[in-house]
């Protein structure tokens, strides 16, 4: 089979294509034909083995698969390695079966990107109906679909930020109250005057640096910030205890992947509510392009550089 495979960490020149053996499914896992394969910006982090779990090489990258199994059901399945093939393997635990009303970039879309916003908000800050939420990198794969579901459940007011014009139009469209500039240098101020000068109860933040920072000093009295990634790959200040306590402030760190270790079947509930608001036209995947192997190593430039809005994908077939 054709596959991206990385012998060496680096930035997107590690990432060849190659000839590669099929993989083979033992007991417990399916062997999918992949249609299509979700690109993530972890899949940078991945390619340099700067992400949360610690890469081995020879690797083939890309987490997430949209595709056929051996049996003829459609399923997006989690891969953790391999998804930048023509065919991969996955726990049959970690693949969903697709309704024939989502398409392949829908159910990428869900499974990583969709499924971070719902832990986010249903999890993470507890968003409660009338919050304000400030969702940073609003026109990316997380943001465009926390932006909606913010809005579907009830937020009292929606704050995208986002680095260009064109991004913040289309959180406006997508149902965002008012879009600021993600490099205002003072973003504190610029988030409180957009929450029409009160703080702010709710932020996502994925960017990390003074970005972090700013968006601590904007919350409100039991405001909550979720942290879920570093995109600028620069550290926050440090975060005194004695801090949160004086403002009664609530700082979490989400990974998807611990969503596994919770009781009941967490990743089917978000899916089945996520498939179910997608069927019915009340959350869209935004399609960020579509990219052939060849032309992978120009995916993840164009991610790194924020060139790219919504979701990513890879078509293994040419």
């Amino acid at each position: 089979m054709r596959a991206i495979q990385i012998t060496e960490f680096g930035g997107p020149e590690v990432l060849n294509v190659t000839e590669l053996p099929d993989p083979v499914a033992g007991p417990g896992h399916l062997l999918i034909d992949v249609s299509r394969a979700g690109i993530n910006y972890a899949d940078t982090h991945q390619a340099e083995n700067s992400y949360l779990s610690e890469s081995t090489l020879p690797m083939v990258p890309g987490g997430e698969v949209a595709g056929t199994a051996a049996d003829g059901r459609r399923v997006v399945a989690l891969v953790g390695t391999g998804g930048y093939a023509e065919k991969a393997v996955a726990p049959e635990a970690l693949a969903w079966d697709v309704p024939d009303a989502i398409d392949d970039v829908t159910a990428l879309g869900m499974i990583i990107q969709g499924a971070s916003a719902w832990v986010l908000l249903r999890r993470s800050v507890h968003l409660a109906p009338g919050e304000s939420v400030v969702v940073h990198a609003a026109a990316g794969g997380v943001g465009t679909l926390a932006v909606q579901l913010a809005k579907a459940w009830g937020a009292g007011r929606v704050i995208a930020t986002a680095s260009s014009k064109d991004k913040r139009d289309l959180a406006l469209e997508l149902g965002a109250d008012a879009a600021i500039d993600a490099n205002e240098p003072d973003l504190k101020d610029a988030l409180i005057d957009a929450n029409g000068g009160k703080r702010v109860d709710t932020v996502l933040e994925m960017t990390g640096g003074t970005v972090t920072d700013q968006s601590l000093h904007a919350l409100a009295p039991f405001g909550r910030l979720a942290f879920y990634g570093m995109a600028s790959r620069q550290e926050p200040a440090p975060v005194r205890p004695a801090n949160l306590m004086a403002h009664s402030t609530t700082i979490a760190g989400m990974w998807l992947a611990h969503v596994f270790q919770l009781p009941g079947n967490v990743m089917r509930e978000a899916l089945d509510e996520l498939f179910g608001l997608a069927a019915a036209g009340r959350l869209r995947v935004i399609g960020g392009g579509e990219y052939g192997l060849s032309e992978v190593r120009q995916a993840h430039e164009d991610l790194r550089a924020r060139r790219t809005t919504g979701k990513l994908v890879l078509d293994p077939a040419r």
